[in-house]
Protein backbone atom coordinates (compact mmCIF):
# COMPACT_ATOMS: atom_id res chain seq x y z
CA UNK A 1 0.00 0.00 0.00
CA UNK A 2 1.47 3.33 -1.08
CA UNK A 3 0.95 5.09 2.25
CA UNK A 4 3.24 7.59 3.98
CA UNK A 5 2.51 8.29 7.64
CA UNK A 6 3.16 11.82 8.94
CA UNK A 7 1.60 11.85 12.43
CA UNK A 8 -0.45 9.48 14.55
CA UNK A 9 -1.64 9.29 18.15
CA UNK A 10 -3.90 7.15 20.33
CA UNK A 11 -5.99 8.38 23.27
CA UNK A 12 -7.90 6.11 25.67
CA UNK A 13 -11.60 6.61 26.38
CA UNK A 14 -13.00 4.41 29.12
CA UNK A 15 -15.91 3.94 31.47
CA UNK A 16 -15.06 4.06 35.17
CA UNK A 17 -16.78 1.90 37.88
CA UNK A 18 -19.29 4.71 38.52
CA UNK A 19 -20.39 4.72 34.87
CA UNK A 20 -18.65 7.99 34.02
CA UNK A 21 -16.61 8.41 30.86
CA UNK A 22 -12.93 8.96 31.51
CA UNK A 23 -10.20 10.14 29.19
CA UNK A 24 -6.48 9.36 29.24
CA UNK A 25 -4.54 11.59 26.87
CA UNK A 26 -1.30 10.66 25.17
CA UNK A 27 1.31 13.38 25.77
CA UNK A 28 3.14 12.81 22.50
CA UNK A 29 2.56 11.22 19.08
CA UNK A 30 3.34 7.63 18.28
CA UNK A 31 6.83 7.07 16.99
CA UNK A 32 6.73 6.28 13.29
CA UNK A 33 8.00 2.72 13.17
CA UNK A 34 7.06 -0.53 11.52
CA UNK A 35 4.42 -1.56 14.10
CA UNK A 36 2.59 1.77 13.79
CA UNK A 37 2.69 1.69 9.99
CA UNK A 38 1.33 -1.87 10.02
CA UNK A 39 -1.46 -0.79 12.38
CA UNK A 40 -2.47 2.07 10.10
CA UNK A 41 -2.27 -0.11 6.99
CA UNK A 42 -4.47 -2.76 8.58
CA UNK A 43 -6.97 -0.15 9.78
CA UNK A 44 -7.02 1.47 6.34
CA UNK A 45 -7.63 -1.90 4.67
CA UNK A 46 -10.53 -2.63 7.03
CA UNK A 47 -11.93 0.84 6.39
CA UNK A 48 -11.63 0.54 2.61
CA UNK A 49 -13.26 -2.90 2.68
CA UNK A 50 -16.39 -1.65 4.43
CA UNK A 51 -19.03 -1.92 1.66
CA UNK A 52 -21.37 0.78 2.96
CA UNK A 53 -19.97 4.27 3.34
CA UNK A 54 -21.50 7.71 3.51
CA UNK A 55 -20.06 10.86 1.96
CA UNK A 56 -20.25 14.20 3.66
CA UNK A 57 -18.86 17.70 4.05
CA UNK A 58 -18.59 20.09 6.97
CA UNK A 59 -21.58 22.28 7.70
CA UNK A 60 -21.05 26.02 7.20
CA UNK A 61 -22.63 29.12 8.77
CA UNK A 62 -25.09 29.41 5.85
CA UNK A 63 -26.37 25.87 6.40
CA UNK A 64 -30.18 25.85 7.01
CA UNK A 65 -29.70 24.29 10.44
CA UNK A 66 -28.08 27.53 11.62
CA UNK A 67 -30.93 29.76 10.48
CA UNK A 68 -32.06 31.59 13.59
CA UNK A 69 -35.66 32.19 14.44
CA UNK A 70 -36.54 35.56 15.90
CA UNK A 71 -35.69 35.64 19.60
CA UNK A 72 -33.99 32.24 19.52
CA UNK A 73 -30.49 31.68 20.85
CA UNK A 74 -27.84 31.31 18.14
CA UNK A 75 -26.82 27.76 17.29
CA UNK A 76 -23.08 27.32 17.89
CA UNK A 77 -20.96 26.20 14.98
CA UNK A 78 -19.45 22.70 15.27
CA UNK A 79 -16.07 22.62 16.97
CA UNK A 80 -14.31 19.90 14.97
CA UNK A 81 -14.02 21.89 11.68
CA UNK A 82 -12.67 24.86 13.63
CA UNK A 83 -10.08 22.66 15.34
CA UNK A 84 -9.08 21.15 11.99
CA UNK A 85 -8.76 24.57 10.34
CA UNK A 86 -6.46 25.71 13.16
CA UNK A 87 -4.36 22.57 12.63
CA UNK A 88 -4.16 23.08 8.86
CA UNK A 89 -3.09 26.68 9.41
CA UNK A 90 -0.30 25.46 11.72
CA UNK A 91 -1.79 27.30 14.70
CA UNK A 92 -1.64 24.14 16.83
CA UNK A 93 0.65 21.14 16.90
CA UNK A 94 -0.73 17.72 16.04
CA UNK A 95 -0.80 16.38 19.61
CA UNK A 96 -2.64 19.44 20.96
CA UNK A 97 -5.12 19.18 18.10
CA UNK A 98 -5.68 15.48 18.83
CA UNK A 99 -6.21 16.14 22.54
CA UNK A 100 -8.83 18.79 21.77
CA UNK A 101 -10.58 16.32 19.47
CA UNK A 102 -10.47 13.62 22.17
CA UNK A 103 -12.08 15.96 24.71
CA UNK A 104 -14.74 16.85 22.16
CA UNK A 105 -15.48 13.17 21.52
CA UNK A 106 -15.73 12.44 25.25
CA UNK A 107 -18.26 15.27 25.62
CA UNK A 108 -20.30 13.90 22.71
CA UNK A 109 -20.20 10.39 24.19
CA UNK A 110 -21.51 11.73 27.48
CA UNK A 111 -24.21 13.77 25.75
CA UNK A 112 -25.49 10.80 23.75
CA UNK A 113 -24.93 8.28 26.56
CA UNK A 114 -22.84 6.17 24.20
CA UNK A 115 -21.02 4.21 26.89
CA UNK A 116 -18.25 2.18 25.28
CA UNK A 117 -14.56 1.93 25.99
CA UNK A 118 -12.01 2.15 23.24
CA UNK A 119 -9.16 4.09 21.72
CA UNK A 120 -9.40 7.20 19.58
CA UNK A 121 -6.83 7.01 16.81
CA UNK A 122 -5.98 10.03 14.67
CA UNK A 123 -3.53 9.79 11.81
CA UNK A 124 -2.30 12.24 9.19
CA UNK A 125 -0.89 10.49 6.15
CA UNK A 126 -0.33 10.76 2.40
CA UNK A 127 -1.56 8.28 -0.18
CA UNK A 128 -0.89 8.75 -3.89
CA UNK A 129 -1.17 12.54 -4.36
CA UNK A 130 -3.60 13.31 -1.52
CA UNK A 131 -3.28 14.05 2.19
CA UNK A 132 -5.75 12.46 4.62
CA UNK A 133 -6.84 12.63 8.23
CA UNK A 134 -8.22 9.38 9.63
CA UNK A 135 -10.37 9.57 12.76
CA UNK A 136 -11.34 6.19 14.20
CA UNK A 137 -12.81 4.99 17.49
CA UNK A 138 -11.32 1.51 17.85
CA UNK A 139 -13.04 -0.89 20.30
CA UNK A 140 -11.06 -3.31 22.44
CA UNK A 141 -11.34 -7.00 23.09
CA UNK A 142 -9.95 -9.17 25.85
CA UNK A 143 -7.15 -11.43 24.75
CA UNK A 144 -4.31 -13.55 26.02
CA UNK A 145 -0.62 -12.83 25.51
CA UNK A 146 2.55 -14.79 26.21
CA UNK A 147 5.12 -12.67 28.07
CA UNK A 148 8.87 -12.87 27.40
CA UNK A 149 9.21 -15.13 30.46
CA UNK A 150 6.63 -17.48 28.83
CA UNK A 151 3.94 -16.68 31.37
CA UNK A 152 0.40 -16.21 30.09
CA UNK A 153 -1.48 -13.01 30.92
CA UNK A 154 -4.74 -11.36 29.97
CA UNK A 155 -4.47 -8.28 27.80
CA UNK A 156 -6.65 -5.72 26.01
CA UNK A 157 -6.20 -5.67 22.25
CA UNK A 158 -7.41 -3.35 19.52
CA UNK A 159 -10.35 -4.98 17.75
CA UNK A 160 -9.71 -3.37 14.36
CA UNK A 161 -12.10 -5.59 12.42
CA UNK A 162 -15.00 -4.34 14.56
CA UNK A 163 -14.44 -0.65 13.82
CA UNK A 164 -17.76 1.05 13.09
CA UNK A 165 -17.07 4.66 14.06
CA UNK A 166 -14.50 5.98 11.60
CA UNK A 167 -14.19 8.78 9.08
CA UNK A 168 -11.56 9.93 6.63
CA UNK A 169 -11.12 13.54 5.56
CA UNK A 170 -9.41 14.15 2.23
CA UNK A 171 -7.45 17.20 3.34
CA UNK A 172 -6.32 17.98 -0.20
CA UNK A 173 -9.88 18.12 -1.49
CA UNK A 174 -11.09 19.99 1.59
CA UNK A 175 -8.51 22.75 1.22
CA UNK A 176 -9.03 23.12 -2.52
CA UNK A 177 -12.79 22.36 -2.44
CA UNK A 178 -12.28 20.02 -5.39
CA UNK A 179 -15.03 17.73 -4.09
CA UNK A 180 -17.23 20.15 -2.18
CA UNK A 181 -19.95 17.61 -1.42
CA UNK A 182 -17.97 14.57 -0.40
CA UNK A 183 -14.44 15.15 0.84
CA UNK A 184 -15.36 13.22 4.00
CA UNK A 185 -16.19 9.52 3.91
CA UNK A 186 -17.49 7.59 6.90
CA UNK A 187 -18.60 4.06 7.72
CA UNK A 188 -22.33 3.46 7.52
CA UNK A 189 -22.32 0.35 9.64
CA UNK A 190 -24.85 -1.66 11.58
CA UNK A 191 -24.60 0.41 14.74
CA UNK A 192 -27.89 2.14 14.09
CA UNK A 193 -28.98 5.49 12.77
CA UNK A 194 -28.67 7.23 16.14
CA UNK A 195 -25.02 6.20 16.47
CA UNK A 196 -24.23 7.31 12.91
CA UNK A 197 -25.84 10.68 13.56
CA UNK A 198 -23.87 11.04 16.79
CA UNK A 199 -20.58 10.54 14.93
CA UNK A 200 -21.55 13.04 12.23
CA UNK A 201 -22.48 15.54 14.93
CA UNK A 202 -19.10 14.99 16.56
CA UNK A 203 -17.38 15.72 13.23
CA UNK A 204 -19.66 18.66 12.47
CA UNK A 205 -20.58 17.40 9.02
CA UNK A 206 -23.67 16.32 7.10
CA UNK A 207 -24.16 13.59 4.52
CA UNK A 208 -24.36 15.09 1.03
CA UNK A 209 -24.07 12.25 -1.47
CA UNK A 210 -26.12 9.05 -1.44
CA UNK A 211 -23.66 6.62 -3.03
CA UNK A 212 -26.14 3.74 -2.99
CA UNK A 213 -28.85 5.72 -4.78
CA UNK A 214 -26.45 7.02 -7.43
CA UNK A 215 -24.95 3.56 -8.04
CA UNK A 216 -28.38 1.96 -8.35
CA UNK A 217 -29.37 4.69 -10.83
CA UNK A 218 -26.29 3.89 -12.92
CA UNK A 219 -27.03 0.15 -12.83
CA UNK A 220 -30.65 0.74 -13.85
CA UNK A 221 -29.57 3.07 -16.69
CA UNK A 222 -27.07 0.57 -18.07
CA UNK A 223 -29.61 -2.25 -17.89
CA UNK A 224 -32.28 -0.11 -19.58
CA UNK A 225 -29.85 0.98 -22.31
CA UNK A 226 -28.98 -2.64 -23.08
CA UNK A 227 -32.67 -3.56 -23.24
CA UNK A 228 -34.05 -0.55 -25.12
CA UNK A 229 -31.22 -0.25 -27.62
CA UNK A 230 -31.45 -3.96 -28.54
CA UNK A 231 -27.79 -4.57 -27.73
CA UNK A 232 -26.56 -8.03 -28.74
CA UNK A 233 -26.06 -10.57 -25.92
CA UNK A 234 -22.30 -10.63 -26.48
CA UNK A 235 -21.97 -6.84 -26.33
CA UNK A 236 -24.38 -6.62 -23.40
CA UNK A 237 -22.22 -9.01 -21.39
CA UNK A 238 -19.11 -7.02 -22.32
CA UNK A 239 -20.74 -3.70 -21.33
CA UNK A 240 -21.93 -4.95 -17.96
CA UNK A 241 -18.53 -6.42 -17.11
CA UNK A 242 -16.67 -3.31 -18.25
CA UNK A 243 -18.83 -0.94 -16.19
CA UNK A 244 -18.65 -3.30 -13.20
CA UNK A 245 -14.84 -3.56 -13.43
CA UNK A 246 -14.38 0.19 -13.85
CA UNK A 247 -16.60 1.07 -10.88
CA UNK A 248 -14.88 -1.60 -8.78
CA UNK A 249 -11.46 -0.18 -9.64
CA UNK A 250 -12.60 3.32 -8.67
CA UNK A 251 -14.08 1.98 -5.42
CA UNK A 252 -10.87 0.17 -4.49
CA UNK A 253 -8.82 3.30 -5.23
CA UNK A 254 -11.18 5.56 -3.29
CA UNK A 255 -11.87 7.54 -6.46
CA UNK A 256 -15.12 8.88 -7.91
CA UNK A 257 -17.04 7.16 -10.71
CA UNK A 258 -17.21 9.55 -13.66
CA UNK A 259 -19.91 9.21 -16.29
CA UNK A 260 -17.55 10.72 -18.86
CA UNK A 261 -15.12 7.82 -18.27
CA UNK A 262 -17.93 5.28 -18.68
CA UNK A 263 -19.10 6.97 -21.89
CA UNK A 264 -15.60 6.77 -23.34
CA UNK A 265 -15.41 3.07 -22.57
CA UNK A 266 -18.90 2.48 -23.98
CA UNK A 267 -18.21 4.37 -27.18
CA UNK A 268 -14.96 2.47 -27.67
CA UNK A 269 -17.15 -0.64 -27.92
CA UNK A 270 -19.58 1.01 -30.30
CA UNK A 271 -22.26 1.29 -27.62
CA UNK A 272 -24.48 4.35 -26.95
CA UNK A 273 -23.60 6.98 -24.33
CA UNK A 274 -25.04 6.31 -20.87
CA UNK A 275 -25.19 10.05 -20.18
CA UNK A 276 -27.17 10.81 -23.35
CA UNK A 277 -29.44 7.83 -22.75
CA UNK A 278 -30.20 8.97 -19.18
CA UNK A 279 -30.76 12.60 -20.20
CA UNK A 280 -33.14 11.61 -23.02
CA UNK A 281 -35.29 9.80 -20.47
CA UNK A 282 -35.14 12.52 -17.83
CA UNK A 283 -33.05 10.47 -15.40
CA UNK A 284 -31.19 12.55 -12.82
CA UNK A 285 -27.62 11.26 -12.57
CA UNK A 286 -24.63 13.02 -11.03
CA UNK A 287 -21.59 13.43 -13.26
CA UNK A 288 -19.33 12.19 -10.44
CA UNK A 289 -20.17 10.09 -7.41
CA UNK A 290 -18.66 7.40 -5.15
CA UNK A 291 -19.60 3.85 -6.04
CA UNK A 292 -21.47 1.58 -3.62
CA UNK A 293 -20.13 -1.93 -4.00
CA UNK A 294 -23.21 -3.93 -2.99
CA UNK A 295 -25.37 -2.21 -5.60
CA UNK A 296 -22.77 -2.86 -8.30
CA UNK A 297 -23.36 -6.62 -8.04
CA UNK A 298 -26.78 -6.13 -9.62
CA UNK A 299 -24.98 -5.48 -12.91
CA UNK A 300 -23.70 -9.04 -12.98
CA UNK A 301 -26.17 -11.18 -11.05
CA UNK A 302 -29.84 -11.72 -10.34
CA UNK A 303 -30.28 -12.76 -6.75
CA UNK A 304 -32.92 -12.84 -4.07
CA UNK A 305 -34.28 -14.80 -1.18
CA UNK A 306 -37.52 -15.25 0.71
CA UNK A 307 -40.04 -17.87 1.70
CA UNK A 308 -37.33 -20.44 2.31
CA UNK A 309 -35.84 -20.00 -1.17
CA UNK A 310 -32.51 -18.39 -2.10
CA UNK A 311 -31.43 -17.97 -5.73
CA UNK A 312 -28.57 -16.28 -7.56
CA UNK A 313 -27.32 -16.62 -11.14
CA UNK A 314 -25.24 -14.69 -13.67
CA UNK A 315 -27.30 -12.34 -15.82
CA UNK A 316 -26.00 -13.73 -19.10
CA UNK A 317 -27.63 -17.09 -18.22
CA UNK A 318 -31.09 -15.56 -18.53
CA UNK A 319 -32.58 -16.66 -21.82
CA UNK A 320 -30.15 -19.57 -22.09
CA UNK A 321 -29.86 -21.99 -19.17
CA UNK A 322 -32.39 -19.96 -17.19
CA UNK A 323 -35.85 -19.07 -18.55
CA UNK A 324 -38.37 -16.82 -16.83
CA UNK A 325 -42.08 -16.49 -17.61
CA UNK A 326 -43.33 -13.19 -16.05
CA UNK A 327 -47.00 -14.17 -16.61
CA UNK A 328 -46.79 -17.24 -14.41
CA UNK A 329 -43.78 -16.14 -12.31
CA UNK A 330 -42.05 -19.39 -13.24
CA UNK A 331 -38.29 -19.86 -13.38
CA UNK A 332 -36.92 -22.81 -15.34
CA UNK A 333 -33.31 -23.85 -14.80
CA UNK A 334 -31.57 -26.33 -17.08
CA UNK A 335 -28.59 -27.91 -15.35
CA UNK A 336 -27.96 -27.58 -11.64
CA UNK A 337 -24.70 -27.02 -9.70
CA UNK A 338 -22.93 -30.36 -9.04
CA UNK A 339 -23.23 -30.19 -5.25
CA UNK A 340 -26.95 -29.39 -5.46
CA UNK A 341 -27.49 -32.11 -8.06
CA UNK A 342 -25.77 -34.67 -5.83
CA UNK A 343 -27.99 -33.75 -2.88
CA UNK A 344 -31.15 -34.00 -4.99
CA UNK A 345 -30.17 -37.33 -6.56
CA UNK A 346 -29.42 -38.83 -3.14
CA UNK A 347 -32.74 -37.51 -1.82
CA UNK A 348 -34.59 -39.29 -4.63
CA UNK A 349 -32.50 -42.46 -4.22
CA UNK A 350 -30.83 -42.18 -7.62
CA UNK A 351 -27.35 -42.56 -6.09
CA UNK A 352 -27.44 -45.07 -3.27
Amino acid sequence: MNLSLDNSVVHHIFQDPDGNIGLRLAPEPLQVKLEVELLLEELTKVYNAKPAKGYASFVSPDDPRFAQEEGAEPVPLPEFPQLLDARLQDKVEFVEFSQQVARLLRNELEHYQFLESGFLLLAEYKQTADRYLLVAFVPVKDGVMVSPDLSVDRSSQLDITKVQLAARVNLSDYQTQMAAGHYISFIKGRTGRKTAEFFLDFLGCAERVNAKKQTEQLVQSVQALIRDESVSPELAKDIRKDVYDYCGEQWNAGEQVRLSDIDERMQAKGAPSVTEFAQARGLDMAEEFPAERTSLRKLMKFQGQGGGLSLAFEQDMLGERVQYDPRTDTLTIVGTPPNLRDQLRRFYGEDS
